[in-house]
């Protein structure tokens, strides 16, 4: 059996992982305490769960799933985390006697969907998370196309309105900026002055029931709008580069997508007959949900 990690940007998950199943699942959301010496916190976390994982069960190695860029055990460069050159690795090895390795946090969740999930019958694909930020691989003939040194593939780094609002990798107008999950969660919280600590499934729940009653569903659908028309944005340019099968999308999103999925279907069907005459592209949500990061961090 295995143990996989997933670091998120809102919080870390581990699992121990048989046969492509999580058999049992630990996970904790970042306070802002956490997240004032995230190394210190990302290392408590690992090093406590995985030594009383280690007792119970026969554990012979150790995945772990980051954003940002990883290379020989490194942490080079996290911005959602604000992590640079954290010789993760090495640190932990210094308490967990089991082999370690990481890999980009999306690269994870991608492997996981197409060897067990929606990516499973398709030779080429795309895969997204969409979350704290947007992150993404790519699959050709069956294989995860790699860059070099770097993670590569970064598609949340995608510039999608020039001059636009910055990010935190440093340039302005990435895609991440405007169509990630915290955004869309962070602008619907702020139109209708809702508590800033909301979660996803309080959130979704007042969605449901503003819907029901009609109650400021006008506001919240212009915001549905502008979120699903800067996701279009970018998905389309991934289509006409990558040239897809099948577009999964994982995340958060998965929670929303009763609201969201068939809206952006739409908005890409359209796009495709309209404009590129492409025959359509299927549009899947991940089927491990997110706990895909945690089983793809130990393929």
């Amino acid at each position: 059996m295995k143990i996989g990690v997933d670091i998120g940007g809102s919080h870390i998950a581990i699992g121990v992982v048989k046969d492509g199943k999580i058999i049992q699942k630990i996970e904790k959301s970042w306070t802002n305490t956490d997240k004032e010496n995230i190394i210190k916190s990302i290392e408590t976390f690992i090093i406590n769960h995985v030594s009383e994982l280690y007792k119970k069960y026969q554990i012979d190695e150790v995945g772990i799933g980051a954003p940002g860029t990883s290379q020989n055990g490194i942490m080079l460069s996290s911005g959602r985390l604000g992590i640079k050159n954290y010789p993760i690795i090495e640190r932990l090895q210094e308490k967990i006697k089991v082999p370690i390795k990481i890999e980009n946090d999306a690269k994870c969740a991608a492997l996981a969907e197409k060897k067990y999930g929606c990516l499973k019958y398709y030779d080429r694909s795309i895969f997204l998370t969409l979350g704290t930020g947007i992150g993404g691989a790519a699959f050709l003939d069956g294989k995860l196309l790699k860059a070099g040194t770097r993670a590569g593939y970064e598609f949340g780094h995608m510039v999608i309105e020039r001059d636009g609002i910055p990010c935190n990798c440093g340039r302005k107008g990435c895609f991440e900026t405007y169509a990630s999950m915290k955004v869309f969660k962070t602008n619907l919280i702020n139109t209708l002055n809702l508590d800033k600590t909301t979660k996803g499934q309080e959130l979704l729940h007042i969605l449901r029931e503003s819907k029901k009653e009609n109650n400021n569903y006008e506001l919240i659908e212009n915001i549905i709008e502008e979120y699903i028309e800067n996701l279009n944005i970018g998905i389309l340019n991934l289509i006409a580069i990558f040239e897809p099968q099948v577009i999964g999308i994982g995340g958060s999103f998965v929670y929303f997508q009763e609201i969201l999925l068939e809206k952006l279907k739409e908005k890409i069907k359209k796009a495709n007959k309209e404009k590129a005459e492409r025959e359509n592209i299927i549009i899947e949500t991940a089927i491990l949900g997110n706990d895909a990061g945690i089983i793809g961090a130990t393929l």
